[in-house]
């Protein structure tokens, strides 16, 4: 699962491959942008710990992997 996180005041927006279900990632999200959680806490496939301010999170994108295509050939 693909996750990107904006976050307010930094110009990059920040990327990780998660092995978390889409609804846990959400859930996570909710709980941070609701104040029942002071940070946002996600794991990425590495087993990193990407740990961000619930008030400082400015949009999140929650989709599916991209599959990378090796080679030449058309579109």
């Amino acid at each position: 699962m693909e996750v990107k996180i904006g976050v307010q005041h930094t110009p990059r927006e920040i990327v990780l491959e998660s092995g978390q279900s889409a609804e846990e990632v959400e859930r996570a999200v909710s709980d941070a942008l609701a104040g029942k959680a002071q940070l946002l806490s996600l794991r990425d496939d590495k087993g990193r710990t990407v740990l961000i301010p619930g008030d400082r999170i400015a949009y999140v994108e929650i989709g599916e992997s991209a599959t990378r295509k090796v080679g030449f050939g058309a579109l």
